[in-house]
């Protein structure tokens, strides 16, 4: 159930007895030698799309770009400032609370997020509690790469090959999802973590092909098939609790 594929009648009729909605953000950066730009945004959309399906769930539209400056020094990457992040989070939320919306939960794919996406929502808790008012919005981030089940199988399938960035798993289920786009790459020993980076310079210098200790090669569509199959039960489950008004 897609919000960019319904009437706005379907949606009003969804609303009268249901207020959530899922929301993917993602990223648009390198992955390496041979994982797709739109990766992070890619799997968070479609481990949505299972989940709301399943759930009978409205999903709204990816945000598909995200904080990443610090891949800037890769072609082909994006980023939104931090500031820009926030606005348009609590935008995105503003415009759909108005219509009745009340539980926003965000399905991630990219780490470089989380604070950021934290932060909005606690700009649009402040809105409230300065105001005195008591805010009716309920939201949640739910990072689908940390769910433990998740991180089990990554151990399980590459243990410590699975790195920081450009993962296998994260490669495993975009081959899986786009069997035509899968890349190559000989085997070879990603850089390893030596310390954290500061910008894009910095991150270039430290990661020269863009992974980070990830063995990107061992990845492979039967286990990105897993990897969406247990991301979604475990967002499921998250979910489940989410709309019972668990923390």
């Amino acid at each position: 159930m897609q919000l960019s594929l319904m009437t706005w009648q379907e949606v009003e009729a969804y609303l009268t007895d249901r207020s959530a909605i899922i929301l993917p953000i993602g990223s648009q950066e390198q992955h390496g030698p041979m994982g797709l730009i739109g990766t992070d945004a890619q799997t968070a959309e479609a481990i949505a799309h299972k989940v709301g399906a399943e759930r009978e769930i409205v999903v709204g539209p990816t945000i598909s770009v995200g904080m990443a400056q610090h891949h800037l020094g890769f072609t082909g990457s994006m980023t939104l400032r931090p500031t820009t992040l926030i606005a348009l989070i609590v935008d995105y939320i503003t415009s759909l609370s108005r219509h009745g919306f009340d539980q926003f939960y965000f399905v991630n794919g990219h780490g470089g997020n989380i604070t950021t996406v934290q932060t909005a929502f606690q700009e649009i808790y402040a809105e409230y509690s300065l105001a005195g008012a008591d805010c009716p919005i309920r939201c949640r981030l739910a990072n689908w790469f940390a769910m433990k089940d998740v991180v089990n199988l990554t151990q399980e399938l590459y243990g410590d090959k699975e790195g920081m960035h450009a993962t296998p798993s994260e490669v495993a289920l975009t081959q899986y999802l786009f069997p035509d786009h899968i890349k190559s790459m000989a085997p070879s020993d990603a850089a390893p973590i030596k310390r954290m980076f500061t910008d894009a310079s910095d991150y270039r210098a430290l990661f020269p092909d863009g992974r980070m200790a990830a063995a990107s090669e061992l990845a492979n569509p039967e286990d990105g098939k897993r990897f969406l199959e247990i991301a979604a039960k475990a967002i499921n489950k998250d979910l489940s609790a989410f709309l019972a008004g668990e923390k």
